[in-house]
């Protein structure tokens, strides 16, 4: 062990040792993550603890569902509707029900007190021809992840969303907040602004552990990342490493649970005293994340937010055009880099099937009704028109 762990991990390991249920082990191994310092002489104590946080939440979540009998209980699913849906997500009196009403024109039950929202309210923001499900959730707690406040029901619906607006009050202490909330994610799985590592693994059944690229490991070797990948089970497989990675970036490729969100933080109540002075820390503190600062009173802010949450979401907007001219109002939402046959598909499965050429405006385009093929790639704002 390390000499230079702190007293506060050393009274978190204590109480891991000590603790007699699954909660009391998760909350104990979640405090030594937090309190252990971060460098290389401890990234293999943080992947274990990471491995024992990983088994006993399984553990905890397999032992709820057969006291339920593997049904009942509280539900928050909300059905998907509009080209994406994206999840309001903060501390309770953080200000996600007034922005939902100010985006949507929703009315809701809006209250400067905790838990005014008990259940996921869906709302539909216009944006540009297309529709986005917003969907403010319920206050989010500390202890959220093992059960706490709205618990499991919470996390589930917040991991079934496309993309994530976190809130956060300007006026208090933001920092605080958005790390609780970021912590409570990540316990359950989520990862908030962080990309995939680059490993392949291609399971086989002979043949042992390859691996292809041992260069780009991170204070770590081969021997280190076979142990993990065969305490994992994996026994025979080629690895292929693509970029610089650590031995937990391995564990967390072999961890199927695992959901990857793109968020934004919306640092509300601009208008409050302090609110400048904690958007000034916020802004210092934060990587990876883009802040807009609002004010619903003073209107500030409010008009940029459908675009920024638009950018999160990965899609372009198509529109069709008929043969004669018209041009369909509503726009047709699609995955960045779709294609015109991708388009013909969704458009309807005859036009795919009988497919021979599109005509394109916009910026795909190098002119106005360019003929293009099968392969052609589209770009937000796209008129395609189809012909078989």
């Amino acid at each position: 062990m390390p000499a230079n762990v702190t007293p506060e991990y050393l009274k978190a390991e204590d109480a891991y040792k000590s603790a007699k249920s699954s909660k009391d082990k998760i909350a104990a191994l979640e405090a030594m993550l937090s309190a252990i310092p971060k460098h290389k002489g401890t990234e293999k104590m943080q992947l274990q603890i990471k491995r024992n946080l990983s088994r006993l939440k399984k553990e905890l979540e397999k032992e709820k569902e057969q006291k339920k009998g593997g049904a009942g209980g509280a539900s928050f699913f909300v059905r998907k509707e509009g080209a994406a849906q994206v999840a309001l997500v903060g501390l309770p009196n953080s200000g996600k029900s007034t922005l939902l009403k100010e985006l949507t024109g929703k009315e809701v039950d809006i209250g400067h007190y905790a838990f005014t929202t008990v259940k996921p309210t869906p709302a539909m923001l216009q944006y540009k021809g297309i529709q986005i499900q917003l969907v403010d959730m319920p206050g989010l707690i500390e202890g959220v992840s093992i059960g706490k406040g709205m618990g499991g029901p919470l996390i589930s619906a917040i991991r079934a969303v496309d993309a994530i607006v976190i809130l956060v009050d300007l006026s208090v202490d933001p920092i605080k907040d958005l790390e609780l909330i970021l912590k409570e994610l990540e316990a359950k799985g989520l990862r908030i602004n962080k990309k995939v590592p680059n490993i392949e693994i291609l399971k086989l059944p002979t043949g042992g552990i390859e691996i292809v690229g041992e260069n780009f490991l991170v204070n770590c070797n081969s021997q280190d990342v076979k142990k993990v990948l065969q305490e994992e089970r994996v026994h025979n497989a080629i690895i292929t490493i693509k970029e610089p990675v650590s031995l937990t970036d391995i564990f967390e490729v072999l961890d199927s649970s695992l959901e990857y969100k793109k968020a934004i933080i919306i640092g509300t109540k601009g208008d409050l005293p302090g609110s400048k002075e904690g958007l000034e820390r916020l802004e210092k503190h934060v990587q990876n994340f883009k802040i807009v600062p609002v004010s619903a009173i003073n209107n500030v802010n409010l008009d940029i937010i459908p675009s920024e949450i638009f950018s999160l979401l990965n899609i372009i907007r198509i529109y069709t055009r008929s043969p004669g001219g018209e041009i369909d109002d509503e726009a047709m939402p699609m995955k960045v880099d779709s294609t015109t046959l991708d388009a013909a598909k969704k458009v309807h499965k005859t036009l795919y099937k009988n497919f021979k050429f599109a005509r394109v405006w916009g910026d795909s385009a190098k002119f106005d009704g360019q003929k293009v093929g099968p392969v052609h790639v589209l770009r937000d704002g796209d008129i395609i028109e189809i012909h078989v």
